[in-house]
């Protein structure tokens, strides 16, 4: 958890620079990867809160034990689920604000259920652990993508 919130510690600092692209690393700009990283932990923490342990059905996935393996995320793989892209239009205001949400979101998952957990679209259900770990993959990839932005 140390991890997932020093990379929002990390996206604070960038936060300034939310307008700053680069089409050769990513069509999104630095504000699009922030927001769509914050929505995302905002997103899987209110499934995880919501879900019912009972419901948990165990799977194993090859992808996402290559993922947690390698702590990696491959570049241009996947596509984003439209609930965790943000508007067009990205201002200052709402990265900050979106940044503030995930930590809030981050905290909550400090006093959930380790029993509780979310469904993947490719990784299946993922318990609180397991969640936690994909979370901050996830949001250190598109820190990375962030960084290749910026240099």
């Amino acid at each position: 958890m140390k991890k997932l919130l020093q990379v929002l510690n990390d996206f604070e600092k960038q936060a300034p620079l939310y307008l700053n692209n680069n089409k050769i690393v990513s069509e999104a700009n630095v504000g699009w990867h922030i927001m769509h990283s914050c929505l995302v932990i905002t997103s899987i923490t209110e499934a995880i809160r919501k879900s019912d342990p009972s419901l948990y059905k165990k799977k194993f996935s090859w992808k996402a034990f290559f993922v947690l393996l390698f702590n990696k995320i491959p570049r241009g793989k996947a596509k984003a689920p439209s609930f965790t892209q943000p508007a067009n239009e990205v201002s200052m205001d709402m990265v900050l604000q979106q940044i503030a949400e995930a930590r809030k979101s981050a905290e909550l998952l400090l006093t959930a259920d380790k029993r509780h957990y979310f469904t993947h679209p490719i990784f299946g259900d993922l318990r609180l652990p397991t969640a936690i770990k994909i979370l901050y993959v996830h949001t250190y990839h598109h820190e990375k993508i962030i960084r290749d932005i910026l240099q």
